[in-house]
């Protein structure tokens, strides 16, 4: 589920009926008020929900669904908001919807570029303008995410940022598509939360440091009219000597193909080959983790899949949840 690169959805026989018919016919009428078309929105909505089959974002179909397409607690779930939240945009009567809510609904809801712009326009809010990453991940690229059951995978953008991940990312290195918004950012916490450096061996993370300030410096240099990786760097740098140190030295590297060793608290050593797919427009990023036929690592890659994302250590799950 190159997406959610969230936490694993709960399968959808499982949820309770949305009470979706009742909010159809009868929509409360609300006012419009701080730039947001509270109708349009509404309307807009309710019939992207319903054109998707719940297959189509990962999801089981289960039983007992009287409304076509994904029910209200499964859009909230894939865009890590509350149900009541999602439920009182789609009644007219909620709250005005934060630039990262709206980035959150279009990957969801699987919106095309031009589908998202207009789901900014109806909040009153500028569609991000070209030049700069939107965090908004193209319905393609999830779908690919989605059919990557067996192996981690997930994308971030070109400055670090977790956009989606499936389960077995999320088993793999911990559920950072669900952390709070400063916390998805994998370069922000390799240099400023050591528990980050956990997952990989100590003698590997000299390498790591260089690579993601030799990428940063990279991503700064080829958007110079995009503040977000200019504000992460004066912000890194002014955190540590390390970050600080590194950019100095002005090595220059975009991510490339490696080879990398996790150390996963329940399965041990996984040595995985890390393939790096670029995006049309070179921001964001697809990785896929693999390991080698007839390896240890490929058993316990394995033994990973079978284990999910459960929390079977005495200690701190996070790493056994997703990534």
């Amino acid at each position: 589920m190159l997406h959610q690169r969230h936490a694993a959805p709960r399968p959808a026989g499982e949820t309770s009926r949305s009470g979706d018919r009742q909010s159809l016919d009868n929509p409360p009428k609300v006012a419009e008020a701080e730039g947001v078309d509270r109708t349009e929105l509404a309307d807009f909505l309710r019939r992207s929900r319903a054109r998707l089959d719940p297959t189509d974002v990962g999801l089981q179909a289960g039983p007992r669904r009287r409304t076509p397409g994904l029910r209200r607690e499964e859009v909230a779930q894939l865009a890590g908001m509350s149900v009541d939240y999602y439920t009182r945009l789609e009644q007219r009567r909620g709250p005005h919807p934060s630039r990262q809510m709206l980035t959150a609904l279009a990957r969801a809801l699987r919106l095309t570029d031009d589908e998202r712009d207009h789901l900014f326009h109806l909040t009153g809010e500028e569609p991000p303008r070209a030049g700069a990453a939107s965090g908004h991940v193209r319905p393609g690229l999830l779908l690919i995410l989605d059919r990557l059951h067996d192996t981690p995978a997930q994308i971030v953008s070109d400055i670090g940022e977790t956009l989606a991940q499936n389960t077995m990312a999320a088993a793999l290195s911990g559920d950072t598509a669900s952390r709070p918004p400063r916390e998805r950012n994998l370069v922000r916490r390799f240099f400023t939360d050591p528990a980050a450096r956990d997952l990989f061996p100590p003698e590997d993370h000299s390498e790591h440091a260089r690579s993601h300030v030799a990428n940063l410096r990279a991503v700064t240099a080829a958007r110079p009219d995009d503040p977000a990786p200019a504000a992460l760097v004066a912000e890194l740098i002014a955190a540590g000597a390390e970050f600080r140190t590194l950019w100095q030295s002005h090595e220059v590297a975009l991510r490339r193909a490696s080879t990398k060793v996790f150390l996963h608290p329940l399965v041990g050593r996984l040595e995985l080959d890390c393939e790096v797919l670029l995006s049309t427009g070179h921001d964001q990023l697809l990785i896929v983790y693999t390991a080698r036929p007839g390896t240890e690592s490929y058993e316990r890659l394995e033994l990973l899949r079978v284990l999910g994302t459960q929390d079977l250590s005495p200690g701190e799950g996070a790493a056994a949840r997703k990534a």
